[in-house]
């Protein structure tokens, strides 16, 4: 039996909370929530606001079961079944977000926040159009909204009308001068240059004690590529440092973790383990994992192999390391898993990653660079899938990770130190791969291949078993969208140069270098251009 949703006053207690809630004091909101569903547990309404505390510290897992909980007591709260479609989306889980959306837009079709999560939603799973048009029709509605023309700006981007993306965030800053990440979105175009009162806009801003730290790291990354782009190198690595700073007190990351991830492959992928699992897995070869450290050329190889007419691009899945999370004891659970369940995922994986599919073409790209920790799953679940290793210089490709601020998922990448290690254990990893399943990964070094594109290209292609097509050599012609950082860079013919901007603030680089070792010395097939 589902209890009405109530109407009354909220008592008192509830309102302390929702006080706390709004002012963001959840040490008083949690406690005064959880007092009073001990006395009223059926009450929808704190049980909603309860979740809204998890989700504001990354609990989303706590947060879904509390909403759902709370549509089950009350299935017309269109409160909670927004929140739940907000949290939903925050998981990756696009498709789940979308069906509570629809619901919601059936019985409020004019909702503009529905639409405006709805078209987030679309963008993800690969309907841009449809995105795009939803976002229209919000600004039309309601066109003062500096986040919303952000939003579509990044939509605009990813479908290749850079100009129309460009005067997208030029609205939205106008509307609002501190918006950080619409300053930051200009600069990772790569191909805006900001003018004087550009950076004296970004300057002044900065300046200002009231503009929250996001927006304050955000406008570091975009001024210091304002700086680099003038040549100040001291200048711009001073407003590189500052946002990386600003952005690693939020994180909670631990290198060692990482040291003892791949500690713990080594240990479990020996020779024997691949052996006594020949022929275990799905046997599909449609997936072509394009992996390695981000900013090392992945989406160019993924430009290339889109161009080619057997192979769809995607983007950048996160079904994999979702799978590998379900395995209890990863990565030496691995070894717990019997032939059934390897089968199984990766049937799943394929399932799952159909979502982003939008051809019948047999082969598609997932070029999540971090799926380098998972090359064990992936010749266990999908023994016939390609694996290309994108390899780029150490330091040219960790001080683009290092200007380069992610919207998520790259923890390592704010501080030269930490980016070191961490590169270091994906050099590591990839080595023991090469021991243990040799010819399993083909790998592209980025240098080599911008200094002498086809053989590189005919290389790649053969390495997953498709014919050579000369469209392959022209990959900048491709039409198709491209949500990552290299979205423009990849519309351009291949060119070098990139290589080459770490050089300039080398005088920085110690920690790096430090962290680096021998790795610097190590680096496979680099041209001589490549030397120190």
């Amino acid at each position: 039996m589902t209890a009405p949703l109530r109407t009354a006053r909220f008592p008192p207690m509830l309102v302390d909370a929702a006080l706390a809630l709004h002012d963001n004091r959840l040490e008083i909101a949690e406690p005064l929530l959880r007092q009073y569903l001990k006395r009223d547990p059926f009450d929808a309404r704190a049980i909603r606001m309860l979740a809204e505390l998890a989700g504001r510290i990354g609990r989303n897992r706590d947060a879904e079961t509390l909403l759902r909980r709370a549509l089950e007591l009350a299935p017309g709260f269109t409160a909670a079944r927004a929140n739940l479609a907000i949290v939903l989306y925050r998981q990756n889980r696009a498709v789940e977000a979308l069906a509570e959306l629809d619901t919601l837009l059936a019985a409020e079709p004019d909702h503009l926040g529905h639409a405006n999560l709805k078209a987030a939603a679309l963008g993800r799973l690969g309907g841009f159009e449809e995105a795009i048009a939803l976002y229209e029709r919000v600004l039309a509605a309601a066109p003062a909204q500096p986040k919303v023309w952000m939003s579509y700006g990044h939509m605009l981007k990813t479908v290749g009308r850079q100009a129309d993306g460009v005067a997208a965030y030029r609205r939205a800053i106008a509307l609002r001068p501190a918006l950080g990440e619409a300053w930051w979105s200009l600069a990772n175009l790569k191909t805006v240059r900001f003018d004087d009162a550009d950076v004296a806009t970004m300057t002044a801003q900065l300046a200002d004690a009231g503009v929250a730290t996001e927006d304050r790291f955000h406008l570091d990354f975009a001024l210091g590529k304002a700086w680099e782009d003038r040549g100040d190198a001291p200048g711009a690595f001073a407003h590189y440092a500052a946002g990386n700073t600003l952005r690693r007190a939020q994180i909670a990351y631990d290198a060692g973790e990482t040291t003892r991830f791949v500690d713990a492959i080594v240990a479990t992928g020996t020779p024997d383990f691949f052996a006594a699992r020949t022929g275990w897995g799905c046997p599909a070869p449609d997936p072509i994992f394009v992996l390695g450290m981000p900013r090392a050329g992945s989406t160019l190889v993924e430009q290339i192999l889109a161009s080619h007419p057997l192979v769809e691009g995607t983007t950048e899945l996160p079904d994999l390391p979702a799978l590998a999370r379900r395995i209890a004891d990863y990565p030496a659970g691995l070894a717990m898993l019997d032939r059934d369940r390897a089968r199984e995922l990766g049937e799943e994986y394929l399932r799952r990653a159909a979502v982003q599919r939008r051809t019948d073409r047999p082969f598609f790209v997932d070029k999540l660079p971090n799926n380098w920790a998972h090359v064990a799953l992936i010749r266990l679940i999908l023994p016939n899938a390609t694996i290309i290793d994108a390899r780029r210089n150490p330091r040219a490709c960790c001080f683009s990770n290092f200007k380069q601020h992610f919207a998520r998922g790259q923890g390592f990448s704010y501080g030269l130190e930490d980016m070191g290690l961490y590169y270091r254990d994906y050099v590591r990893m990839m080595a023991h791969v090469d021991r243990v399943q040799p010819g399993a990964v083909h790998r592209v070094v980025h240098e080599a291949l911008v200094d002498d594109p086809e053989p590189h290209i005919r290389a790649l292609l053969a390495a997953c078993n498709l014919d050579f097509d000369p469209a392959c050599l022209s990959a900048h012609r491709t039409e198709r969208a491209v949500r990552t950082a290299s979205s423009e860079q990849v519309r351009q013919p291949i060119f070098r140069g990139g290589d080459r901007a770490w050089r300039p603030f080398a005088a920085h680089l110690g920690p790096l270098e430090q962290a680096l070792g021998d790795v610097i010395d190590c680096y496979p097939d680099a041209p001589a251009s490549m030397s120190a």
